[in-house]
């Protein structure tokens, strides 16, 4: 896959993104406790999100659309894990930066105890994963009919929320070698042992 893709602005990654890495765990907080809505604006850039291995109890698979603050649509595949525990997390932009050159921002974590995250929700435009096996397989359930796996809230009361159209659904589910291309990821609670944030000289994206 093309790093290429998950490139974004210098300007607009300084100014929104980094400061929205360092107020993700008040935002994760705030969201648990009601404050804040789970459903908001995307950037409509991508970025990369991978993982050596995560479990989950009650799985969800649907699709959605997301909208720019412009307004812009982008069609998206969200999968959603009621709890999740992630081993060897990454997540990653690759930018490039006037002069500098190119600069890649990269989140890792839950190398040695395993990151948690309690309805967690990942909009993706790509997902490959190695092996995946699941606990209570439906394949074609209703969307409007999903009760292992969690549905976000403000998807539900989206006009682009399909209660007819097809979704995924399992009691459990062990995902390998978990790579995605995201425009958004969303959740009640995350908590990532050896949490390490950096910016490094070069392409150094998660995969």
């Amino acid at each position: 896959m093309s790093h290429r893709a998950g490139r974004t602005r210098w300007r607009r990654f300084a100014v929104v993104l980094v400061p929205g890495v360092a107020a993700c765990a008040t935002v994760g907080i705030a969201m648990a406790q009601g404050v804040l809505a789970a459903s908001f604006f995307i950037s409509g850039q991508q970025f990369q999100v991978s993982a050596d291995t995560l479990t989950a109890r009650g799985f969800s698979l649907y699709g959605m659309v997301d909208v720019t603050r412009k307004h812009e649509l982008v069609p998206v595949v969200v999968s959603g894990f009621r709890h999740a525990t992630l081993k060897g997390l990454c997540q990653s932009v690759v930018v490039d930066v006037p002069v500098l050159g190119t600069q890649t921002l990269r989140l890792t974590g839950g190398g040695g105890r395993p990151a948690e995250a309690s309805n967690l929700f990942i909009d993706a435009t790509s997902e490959s994963v190695g092996e995946a096996d699941f606990g209570g397989l439906d394949i074609g359930v209703a969307q409007g009919a999903v009760t292992k796996g969690p549905i976000r809230s403000g998807d539900r009361n989206s006009r682009f929320f399909d209660p007819d159209g097809v979704a995924q659904q399992s009691l459990s589910t062990t995902l390998n070698d978990v790579r995605v291309t995201a425009v958004a990821v969303s959740a009640g609670t995350f908590n990532i042992p050896g949490l390490r944030l950096r910016v490094e000289q070069g392409d150094h994206a998660c995969f």
